[in-house]
This record gives structure tokens, sequence and C-alpha cells, in this order.
């Protein structure tokens, strides 16, 4: 007989809406997460704990654990400080750092975690996988799914814009990386998912598409949902194929590289994307995604996040060592220094420089 249908992991709560982090304790016992009100709360030093005053009294049964930074031995901590409790689940609140310190402490565990981000930097906050600083530089760990995701409108809009315009930039690279997966198909015969990609590449389409800006509802609900769709396309796919390409190789070497002057993920990725989709020779696309861009003020040249011409060759160049196996535009054209140079300044004459 047949497989007629496909089980995917994905949260059983996503709650995105102005308002939402109100509602908290109700979804939590209504969905049977936490019906007790027994949880283990990680938050961090900024919005975690300016929520912390507004949520505490309607969370009677919580313990509140402030969690220092974002690295592995923070969330080794939180696991251990975890485990000495008895709790229904963990509730990762703050920003990319520590839910994904949260993730990785609840599936340390064995409890279920919900995540309720206070920005939108990164499609971390939906996704398998935990990023965390580690003594070699920083690694990434496979951990289930957030059981619930809530994100409050209103609280991402207090925070700075850039964080949203970081998420932009993550979400729009997706085209590029499944633009880099379907390469891989067609050259090295790897495995491809559709739906995994189609959800990836959708997420990203529609923020892309959207006219919308950063102070408006409508645009940050579409860009809150898609950094949740490329999360669960990842889990779909069993790995971050979906939404990681040439532009995240990228965005890698410039942190080893140069890891005191690196910009933001978001910033970094979306540079990286609108030169991969003109490396492979996606002209129109990569001018569209270079104006969309610019104008959620994202920079589209290395120039504008401090760099200079030859660092940023010297970044492509070496982008293809940080994922080793991963086969995307820069392994298949395998371009020399002088090469990335000239395909750099045929890019910014392109754009527009």
């Amino acid at each position: 007989m047949p497989v007629l249908t496909r089980l995917i992991p994905s949260p059983v709560v996503v709650d995105i809406r102005a308002g939402a982090l109100d509602d908290l304790v109700g979804v939590l016992a209504d969905q049977r997460i936490s019906s007790s009100g027994k949880l283990a709360v990680a938050i961090s030093g900024g919005s975690g704990a300016r929520l912390r005053e507004r949520l505490e009294p309607a969370l009677p049964g919580a313990e509140w654990f402030p969690v220092g930074g974002g690295t592995l031995d923070d969330a080794i901590k939180l696991a251990d400080a975890i485990k000495k409790g008895r709790y229904d689940a963990v509730v990762g609140l703050g920003g990319g750092k520590i839910i994904d310190c949260a993730k990785f402490a609840a599936a340390r565990v064995g409890l279920p975690l919900v995540a309720v981000a206070t920005n939108l930097a990164h499609d971390g906050l939906c996704s398998p996988v935990a990023t965390l600083d580690n003594d070699a530089g920083r690694g990434s760990y496979g951990v289930p799914n957030p059981i619930a995701v809530v994100i409050d409108l209103d609280v991402v809009r207090e925070a700075p814009p850039r964080f949203v315009r970081s998420g932009i930039g993550d979400a729009v690279s997706n085209i590029s990386c499944v633009a880099d997966w379907e390469l891989a198909h067609r050259q090295t015969g790897e495995s491809i998912d559709g739906l995994a990609a189609a959800m990836a590449r959708q997420a990203g389409e529609a923020v892309l598409r959207h006219p919308g800006s950063v102070g408006d509802d409508a645009f940050l609900q579409v860009l809150a949902e898609g950094l949740v769709l490329t999360g669960i396309s990842m889990s779909v796919a069993g790995d971050s194929r979906p939404a990681s390409g040439a532009c995240h190789e990228i965005n890698h070497a410039f942190d080893l590289l140069f890891p005191k002057r690196a910009a933001s993920h978001g910033e970094q990725v979306g540079l990286g994307a609108a030169f991969a989709m003109h490396l492979r020779g996606a002209h129109d696309e990569s001018r569209y995604m270079a104006e969309v861009l610019r104008r959620h003020e994202l920079p589209v040249l290395p120039e504008e996040i401090g760099f200079s011409v030859d660092e940023f060759v010297q970044v492509v160049a070496f982008a293809p060592q940080t994922r080793p196996g991963r086969f995307t535009i820069l392994e298949h054209l395998d371009l020399n220094t002088d090469q990335i140079k000239d395909a750099y300044a045929d890019y910014a004459k392109a754009i527009g420089s």
C-alpha cells in the first residue's frame, strides 16, 4: 500500500499578532502544554528581563532563569539548572540567542520548548537547529522544533529596527538558497524535498514582494510568518538546506575571517544572496533583490558594512570551506580571486553602485 501522507514536525501553536503575549498563559493551558503553570522560563538580560516584570504576576508557578549569552556553556548551565526542578515545559523569552539556548537546554532535559520571540532577526526562532558559540567558534546543534511559537507584534515593534531588517535579509535569502539546492540536484544528484523547497521559497518571495515597511503590522505579520515557515521547512527537509546556500557560506566566512567586524546575520546573507543570484546569471532577480534590500535599508555592497572589495573577494573565495560537502553556485563555478573580483565588478555595476 502506498504511503499517502507524511507527518510534518511543526508547532501545535503559532500565535503571531499584536497583543499575543497577553494570551500566553491561556495558550499554554488550553493546549495542555502546561495546565499546571510549572514552567522554566529562560530570559535574556534585555527584552526578556523587561517582559518578566509584565508576565511574572500571570505565571505564579514559573521559575525564571536569566541566561548570560548564547554560548554552548550557557545552554548546558541552563539545562543543568532546569533538570533540578519539575517543569512541564521550557519557555525561551527573548531574542535568537536566548531561544537557541532554551532549545538546546529543553532538548537536553527532554522537555518541550515554547519560543516567545521578542524580535525577528532570523529564522532560528522555529527551526530544528540551535546555533551556539563554542570554543571552536560557532556550532549548529540539532534539536526538536518548538511546541509553540508566540510572537507579539507590539513587542517586535519595540525592538530596534535593525533586528527586523536582519530578519528581512534572512528571509529573502531563501530564494537564493533554494536555487542552490536545485543546482545541486541537477549537477550532483543531491536529493531535494519539493515541499521544503516550496515552503522556503514562498516564504522568501512573500517578504521580497510585500510593499510594506518595517513599521507596518501587515509587513511584520508576513515577515514573522515567513521566518516560522522557513524553520518548519528545515524540519521537513531534515536539514538546513532549504535556508542555507552560498549566501550563508559567505556569511560564515565573514564571521570566521573578520569576527570582530562582522555585521548582522541578515545583513550578510542578504548581501550574499543578491551577489549569488548575480553569479548564477539571474541578473534581473539580483537587481530586484538588491532594490528591495536597499528599500529596507539593508546593505547590498560590502563597503556598506565596512569591508573593502578585496576583503569581500577574500570572503567569497574562503566561503566554500565553511560548509564542506555543500554544493552551491560557489562550488559549481569554482572561481579564482581574479574571477571573483571581475564578477563583483559586474555585480556592482548591474545593481547600480
